[in-house]
């Protein structure tokens, strides 16, 4: 189900919003991706930020890492994030919820095949057992701010 667009609502001076991006153009980003940026909080309130490949497939972007990674302690205690792309002109943010996917096994081959198109490398489909993945609530996109500054919300 495609999120829900909305033009996003900026503070006086920064222009206006005239229209919207479609879905479709944000979702194929989150795809072309090589790097990604995600932030996680640790259990005193203080942000934590690395820089982590992944996959984005069916509207969840995956990634993994180890389980004594900060990122990854952090997502067990407490799984908002915020993931986005690494250029602010053309910018992506996406925040959601992270947990462990435990995919089934058609999904794990399709991670495998995907990695392996994108990076040239992948484990093997039986390692992305224990892959996160962002289930996202909301996006907020533009490739021409303030023109197309939009906002997604996901159902």
């Amino acid at each position: 189900m495609e999120p829900t667009a909305e033009r996003l609502q900026l503070p006086d001076g920064y222009g206006h919003v005239t229209r919207t991006l479609a879905w479709t153009t944000v979702r194929e980003a989150l795809e072309q991706a090589g790097a990604y940026w995600v932030t996680t909080m640790r259990p005193d309130g203080r942000p934590h930020t690395v820089p982590v490949d992944g996959l984005w497939l069916d509207d969840v972007w995956y990634y993994g890492g180890s389980e004594q990674t900060v990122h990854y302690r952090n997502v067990l205690a407490n799984s908002h994030a915020v993931m986005h792309l690494p250029d602010p002109a053309r910018a992506v943010v996406v925040e959601g919820d992270v947990r462990p996917a435990k995919p089934p096994p058609e999904l794990t081959r399709r991670l495998a095949e995907a990695s392996k198109a994108k990076y040239g490398y992948g484990p093997e489909a039986h390692a992305y057992q224990g892959v996160l993945g962002l289930y996202p609530r909301r996006a907020r996109a533009w490739t021409a701010f303030p023109t197309d500054a939009t906002g997604f919300r996901f159902g």
